[in-house]
């Protein structure tokens, strides 16, 4: 189930992830949450046995989830692109360099971290999953 505010970015992200063949080879055991904070839209990510199970944008500020990965815009748009700029290449370097911040259960992180880290890599596909402009346009993330 996804919220009414979810954008086209979010559901091509829940289609990748729902589709990727390396997700299915390790998810059978990825079950938790985990909010992405993307400055300024959170999205709530629930995944079942390698699948997203529910994807919502903006969730209640009472929402349960394992662990949060949280940053600004700009390192989200860094991040998010096809190749991205230096210290935006993964969460650590981002954490180190980007003003990154991990959060909550990081065990449960560290517990799926191959399937995570796939998972953000399918965002250099759809791009942040932010609302689009007023234009319809989303913003443009697949700058080399």
């Amino acid at each position: 189930m996804t919220s009414a505010t979810t954008t086209d970015a979010a559901e091509e992200f829940r289609r990748l992830s729902d589709d990727d063949p390396e997700l299915q080879a390790h998810g059978t055991y990825y079950s938790c949450s985990f909010l992405l904070d993307m400055d300024p839209h959170q999205f709530l990510v629930r995944m079942h046995k390698g699948k997203v199970e529910e994807l919502i944008t903006d969730p209640e500020p009472l929402v349960a989830y394992d662990f949060a990965i949280r940053a600004d815009a700009e390192t989200w748009q860094g991040f998010c692109r096809h190749t991205p700029p230096p210290m935006c290449h993964g969460i650590w370097a981002a954490t180190f360099r980007r003003g990154m911040r991990l959060e909550g259960d990081l065990l449960v992180l560290m517990q799926n971290l191959r399937c995570v880290t796939r998972q953000l890599e399918l965002l250099r596909v759809t791009g942040p999953l932010g609302p689009t402009d007023e234009a319809g346009a989303a913003p443009s993330s697949r700058e080399t």
